[in-house]
């Protein structure tokens, strides 16, 4: 089931395969740009999925994230919003979550805790319980305060917490990003799945290239 799709050597060359699939199927076309009104959403780089010894390991997570750690960075220097999502459970906000997943992110964890790869404290960490970082959280009034009418989701997994909250955002009112090779989970079939998914009608695919180089020029 786990396949390391991406490594430090080939992320480039098959994340650029994927968005040229993506373009001459669906005809992409939108273009994008990075501006004062653009948050980026880290989603749950957390030591559950980026520790080798944890049993939830995304082998190919450890190649997006020097990716993230800049668009961060960039972020930072030109004050635009930066979230990181944190998802942690309990038997009772977990919902439906006990029932697919064995075990629970439980927050005394230190398995909870984001990753030491990136540096947080200029950014706002947002604590979630379910997918879709939207649900039963303030990160649509955290979004609204600061004028933001655009996000770019990064982080793991694609096809699960990416996607329920590139869904929930789009749904939000939100113009939607999301880059190829900004996200990861566990196989390539995931990956490209939910890729041809929101691409037709919720998100626009660019390459994480892109996105550094639309920040380096605002």
């Amino acid at each position: 089931m786990k396949k390391a799709y991406f490594n430090k050597n080939n992320i480039k060359e098959v994340s650029q395969r994927m968005l040229k699939k993506l373009e001459s199927s669906h005809g992409i076309k939108i273009g994008f740009n990075v501006n004062n009104k653009t948050a980026l959403i880290v989603t749950d780089m957390q030591n559950y999925f980026l520790d080798e010894k944890s049993h939830a390991f995304v082998p190919s997570a450890m190649a997006i994230v020097p990716k993230i750690q800049k668009l961060c960075l960039l972020f930072f220097e030109k004050n635009l919003s930066v979230i990181f999502t944190k998802h942690t459970n309990t038997k009772d906000n977990s919902g439906a979550m006990a029932f697919w997943w064995k075990d629970l992110i439980e927050d005394s964890l230190g398995a909870s805790d984001i990753a030491n790869n990136f540096d947080i404290e200029k950014a706002t960490l947002l604590e979630k319980h379910q997918y879709d970082a939207f649900y039963e959280t303030n990160l649509d009034e955290i979004l609204k305060s600061k004028g933001t009418e655009q996000v770019i989701i990064t982080g793991v997994l694609t096809h699960l917490c990416c996607e329920s909250t590139a869904r929930a955002a789009f749904i939000h009112g939100y113009k939607v990003i999301f880059p190829v090779d900004g996200t990861a989970t566990y196989n390539i079939k995931y990956h490209k799945s939910t890729l041809r998914n929101l691409s037709h009608g919720f998100a626009v695919p660019v390459l994480m290239k892109e996105l550094i180089k639309k920040a380096v020029e605002l």
